[in-house]
């Protein structure tokens, strides 16, 4: 019988290559590659993120991207799914790619939302002809009337092919899964909030059967129901899966690969393994890491002196040399150690002195169209005072803050700056940073008093060092935009801070200084949030109850509440 060698020198018959290779035809999807990654180096002016990436992604493995903020998360994400183009390295993928970034503005503003998340399918726009065509076809002009039919004939095998009706009820149920109920499906992209647009980009995704899925901070507008279904479709999806996510729940119910992206050490560590798994065997790789090191500067350390010894007599010049080179050798061959990582060190500025009641607000309303989103809401600000805003998504909750930072008008009513209102306003979907300027402009822009010096302490303390500085605001990552934008607001003196969602797109540790910075702030506060933690550490006197507008004073009872809004 006729026999070969293959590389890990093992003989193997004809007849095992053949049955070898039978087993790989028959499972094609454990075979090839979805996307594949050679050799991937990534910069963002002259700083490396990472370098020497190797990875590939196959049908079934659901990824979690983790990786303390800043350390090019995002960045990587966009590359891959071809916003940007790398440094080196080559990245090639099979099918289509579903990407959700972190601040999505894509679509023409004008469209529907429930076309938008149907032409994730060519379905969306063949639907609106077969509706003009419809009604087309009752024109008194026999000719018109026609050419509609004969265009409608057409346009429903067109939408019979892509899945049809069928297709279109799967998108209303994924849909109804992230609360997005007809009234808003049937508004133009422009007149939705950011949490809104975010979920419309998040059903299209989902209804688009692409081979491989790229998810940055899917839970972000989400309640709770929603979440935990997006949990059992992450876990049922036939596709490659890269997540990002705050949410330990998703990922820790969802992964069964880590890739560890590690900042001081520009590179990524891979674990074929589930997030408990990866837990327990990253901490395993940290303390190995520490021993080896500890051994071999100890080695390295003994032979450096025994070398300096030696080096005195020119008889074991030789014997020194030799052992300098040894003790180099061993220092060279070790894996970096992780360095510790830095947490931004966040406090609001102290306020400057206003009146009693620094802001406030009488019968406001907003309206698109037919659709009414809130009526005759009234609120007063007083000094210190701690408010926060409760209400189902599309309540009106963003849009009575923008109201408030003067950033849109109401309908109605009015906005009555107190004495000495000074406001600061982190608005969740980063538009108070303009992103054609680079960080420490938009940081000197915020305050017309600070130095540029001033400036770039402040930005250390958010971790913006060195260069960080002049990097345009526009390339940053979420989480790096949440930074800049809090550092904004630390140097801008408020006494009113209007907080939306300011724990989004933040690393654990992050989130916990946003929360002790928000406990200690003396000046008023008013906050919208998903974050139980975060509004258990503002410890409010008031809530909002959107979009009746209703006020009342805080009890632990709105706890529940929160998750749903």
């Amino acid at each position: 019988m006729c026999r070969v060698r293959v590389k890990a020198n093992i003989l193997v018959s004809w007849t095992a290559l053949v049955h070898l290779q039978f087993t790989r035809i028959k499972n094609l999807e454990w075979t090839i590659a979805v996307l594949n990654v050679q050799d991937l180096e990534i910069r963002v002016g002259a700083r490396v993120l990472m370098e020497g990436v190797n990875f590939r992604v196959a049908s079934g493995d659901k990824i979690g991207l983790v990786g303390r903020n800043g350390a090019g998360k995002t960045t990587l994400t966009k590359t891959l799914a071809g916003e940007t183009n790398p440094t080196k390295g080559s990245i090639s993928h099979s099918g289509e790619i579903g990407y959700l970034p972190q601040d999505p503005r894509a679509g023409d503003p004008t469209m529907l939302a429930r076309t938008r998340i149907l032409d994730a399918r060519g379905l969306g726009t063949i639907a609106l002809g077969m509706q003009e065509s419809s009604l087309a076809m009752a024109d008194p002009d026999p000719k018109i009337s026609a050419a509609a039919m004969k265009k409608y004939g057409r346009l429903t095998d067109e939408f019979n092919g892509l899945g049809g009706y069928s297709a279109e009820a799967e998108a209303a149920s994924i849909a109804s899964n992230l609360k997005l109920p007809d009234h808003i499906l049937d508004q133009a992209l422009s007149t939705l909030s950011g949490g809104q647009r975010r979920r419309i980009e998040l059903a299209r995704i989902l209804f688009s059967a692409a081979e491989m899925m790229i998810l940055d901070e899917p839970t972000n507008h989400l309640d709770a129901d929603s979440v935990a279904w997006l949990r059992e479709f992450v876990r049922n999806y036939k596709g490659g899966v890269i997540i990002i996510s705050h949410d330990i729940d998703l990922v820790g119910e969802t992964v069964n690969r880590v890739f560890y992206l590690d900042a001081n050490r520009m590179m990524i560590d891979i674990y074929n393994m589930n997030w408990k798994n990866y837990l327990l065997q990253r901490t395993a790789d940290a303390d190995r890491r520490k021993k080896e090191r500890s051994n071999a500067e100890k080695k390295a350390s003994t032979l450096q002196l025994q070398a300096a010894k030696f080096g005195a007599k020119a008889s074991k010049a030789a014997a020194a040399h030799q052992m300098v080179a040894r003790a180099e050798k061993l220092l060279s061959g070790l894996d970096a150690v992780r360095a510790v990582e830095r947490v931004a060190k966040l406090r609001f500025p102290e306020p400057s002195p206003c009146g009693r009641t620094p802001l406030m607000a009488r019968d406001l309303s907003k309206s698109y169209g037919s659709l009414e989103i809130f009526t005759a809401v009234d609120l007063a600000i007083d000094r210190g005072s701690k408010v926060v805003i409760l209400g189902l998504n599309g309540a009106g909750k963003t849009t009575l803050l923008r109201m408030l930072a003067g950033v849109d008008e109401s309908d109605t009513g009015s906005i009555e700056p107190g004495h000495g209102l000074r406001i600061g306003y982190y608005a969740q979907e980063h538009e108070t940073i303009d992103i054609k300027r680079s960080v420490l402009e938009n940081m000197v822009s915020s305050s017309p008093n600070i130095t540029e010096m001033e400036a770039r302490r402040v930005l250390g303390s958010f971790l913006f060092t060195g260069d960080d500085s002049n990097k345009p605001a526009g390339v940053l990552s979420g989480g790096e935009k949440t930074r800049l934008a809090l550092a904004m607001i630390v140097v801008s003196g408020a006494n009113v801070l209007l907080l939306d969602e300011p724990t989004n797109n933040l690393d654990p540790a992050s989130r916990e200084e946003i929360l002790d910075a928000l406990a200690h702030y003396a000046g008023a506060v008013v906050l919208v949030s998903h974050d139980e933690g975060a509004v258990q550490a503002l410890n409010p006197e008031r809530v909002l109850i959107m979009p009746e507008g209703t006020e009342d004073h805080w009890n632990k009872d709105y706890l529940d509440l929160i998750e749903l809004s």
